[in-house]
């Protein structure tokens, strides 16, 4: 086996949502294996920064509100990446929202919001780095999906909705894409410890519900995804193509 198999060395990712949570644990996960990143959030990602610039790479930030993005803007942060970092290898697809409330009472709005972050800017900003990929003869666009890819889950109808749509989509790319020598796959991350699960967290009854179904007993640690997103933005994954790879403890197996 070739042992750089995993090095990103040379490689530039653009990570969405990388100021904190998942995205900033996979942004330092890609620069841990080498690559220069660009970390896209409505907010400069200062941490994020200084932690990836101490592993030796280059960090680049993206500002820009994916609650507005349409097609030129994601030209545009796709152009502002090459400029700055000289390519772009990979895209992260990690940027996501998530709103609760009973389906009675479930906005228009709180539909709208999520679908556009989740589902909407995930298109657009694929569509726009896939152009790019594909003059430079190809790349890796990785997507996060979710539990809810695969089940219903409650109170959250507009999330479940975006997230399902994240693995059709992930699986309608790369059947089109793999041609041009673009991986295009997706990660479902289980119950992981973020602000996006604080108030199931908080809850003592739902916490536990949820502890006693996970099999490796815990929840999970943003840093357990980061092989997975190494692996799928590596060499490593060259044949993979459309697939929904949960990183969960266990979850789905109950």
């Amino acid at each position: 086996m070739n042992g750089n198999l995993f090095s990103l060395v040379g490689k530039v990712a653009l990570v969405t949502g990388a100021s904190r949570g998942l995205g900033q644990a996979m942004a330092l996960g890609l620069a841990a294996a080498g690559a220069d990143i660009a970390g896209l959030d409505r907010q400069e990602c200062g941490e994020t920064c200084q932690q990836v610039q101490a592993l030796g790479r280059r960090f680049h930030d993206v500002v820009a509100d994916l609650s507005q993005v349409g097609p030129d803007e994601a030209a545009r942060v796709v152009a502002d990446v090459v400029a700055t970092l000289g390519r772009l290898d990979i895209l992260l697809n990690n940027a996501g929202i998530i709103r609760r409330a009973p389906i009675f009472e479930f906005s228009e709005a709180d539909w709208d919001d999520v679908l556009q972050i989740n589902l909407k800017a995930v298109f657009l900003l694929s569509q726009a780095a896939a152009r790019t990929m594909a003059a430079q003869g190809g790349g890796k666009i990785i997507n996060i999906a979710s539990m809810l890819s695969f089940q219903g889950g409650i109170l959250v109808p507009s999330y479940t909705a975006a997230k399902s749509g994240v693995a059709g989509l992930t699986k309608a790319l790369a059947n089109e894409l793999a041609r041009h020598q673009i991986n295009v796959n997706a990660i479902a991350p289980g119950y992981m410890a973020t602000d996006n699960t604080a108030p199931l967290r908080a809850d003592p009854v739902r916490n536990q519900a949820i502890l006693d179904r996970i099999p490796a007993g815990r929840w999970g640690d943003p840093a357990d995804l980061q092989g997975t997103a190494v692996f799928l933005a590596s060499a490593a994954s060259d044949y993979l193509n459309g697939a929904i790879i949960p990183v969960d403890g266990g979850w789905l197996c109950r």
